[in-house]
């Protein structure tokens, strides 16, 4: 058996009753298993399990993630400024783009437009090996909810939420993934169109890349506006 920690945050707080708890579970068992027994005991937290993130050791986690002796589980519902399901998060695991797409989603959505980005194996002609991003991080998320307000105010949109990866990523990982659902497919594209180019333009994100022969700073468009 494994000892796991679990915290609950804001209305997952109140479902539950407690902060916080030390529980026992099985060697192998995923997130989604842990998930699945305390809404069975919580009958209340499947009425939020919609907008419901789930992290793992402080990263957000995908709910198919393997836990391990020791590990630290929180439910948070929608952060960061976050209303109607939306999210503005930055994170240094992997983003699990399927789930948070899938939580997005609401009976009344009649389409849901992700973006990705994604790390390339070259830039400017020459071979890429890696990359790594840093972010001033409270500005980064003020700009990311700025970002949302824009986006509500412009597009007849029902939920918007944006992941950005910082630290180390290889070739082939996402480092930022935008999630739009509407009940019209344009204004979602649209939405989502607009919201990667003004991350772009006004969120304090870096990203330097390594080559086989030395390393650079990429440099932003410039049109590029932080303020």
């Amino acid at each position: 058996m494994m000892r796991i920690k679990v915290l609950f945050f804001g209305v997952t707080r109140d479902l539950a009753g407690f902060p916080q708890e030390q529980t026992e579970i099985s060697e192998g068992a995923t997130l989604e298993t842990l998930w699945d027994r305390y809404s069975a005991r919580f009958p209340r937290l499947n009425y939020v399990s919609g907008t419901l993130l789930l992290a793992v050791n402080q990263e957000i986690a995908g709910r198919a993630r393997v836990l391990k002796d020791g590990d630290e589980v929180a439910f948070l519902p929608p952060v960061s400024g976050g209303t109607n399901g939306d999210f503005y998060l930055l994170t240094r695991s992997a983003i699990p783009t399927a789930d948070l797409a899938g939580q997005q989603k609401a009976p009344e959505d009649g389409a849901v437009v992700v973006f990705e980005g994604v790390v390339r194996n070259n830039s400017h002609g020459r071979r890429a090996l890696y990359l790594e991003y840093e972010a001033y991080e409270p500005m980064a998320i003020r700009k990311m909810e700025e970002i949302g307000g824009e986006v509500r105010r412009r597009f007849e949109i029902d939920r918007i939420g944006i992941i950005h990866r910082l630290g180390r990523l290889e070739i082939g990982e996402t480092s930022v993934a935008i999630i739009v659902t509407s009940a019209h497919r344009r204004a979602a594209f649209d939405a989502c169109r607009f919201a990667i180019d003004r991350l772009k333009q006004i969120v304090p994100i870096w990203k330097k890349e390594f080559f086989e022969d030395g390393s650079v700073w990429a440099e932003g468009s410039g049109d590029r506006v932080i303020g």
